[in-house]
């Protein structure tokens, strides 16, 4: 499968990142890419036009996937239509586990209290 993903260049401290298209199977760092699509410079303000849109459409059209941080800054700067992807694990929370007896007991006492009638 084909995606569309930032691959990190650039010094320490000075990050820039190529947009390119490549297989799924590689990683980031590999080197392995079927085209550049464009380049994203964090310390510049018109990021836009730094990116090929049209060859950026044209692939995801022919099936390509967006990266989930590619996907949230095409977004962003309204080159997509969508909603943001949330790119950070999902926190779950632990909970305990109550017997079942434990946990309908309070549920059998608490109407019986309600329904109690108060003497005036």
């Amino acid at each position: 499968m084909l995606m569309i993903r930032l691959q990190r260049t650039g010094r320490k401290h000075e990050p820039t990142f190529r947009v390119v298209l490549t297989d799924s199977k590689n990683g980031p760092k590999s080197g392995r890419y079927l085209k550049i699509l464009g380049w994203y410079d964090t310390r510049i303000k018109n990021k836009v036009e730094q990116l090929e849109v049209e060859a950026i459409k044209h692939w995801i059209s022919k099936g390509a996937k967006l990266s989930v941080t590619l996907h949230n800054f095409l977004v962003s700067n309204k080159v997509i239509a969508g909603k943001k992807i949330n790119a950070l694990p999902l926190k779950t929370v632990q909970k305990k586990e109550v017997p079942a007896e434990a946990a309908k007991a309070p549920e059998a006492a608490a109407p019986a209290v309600e329904s109690a009638p108060v003497a005036a």
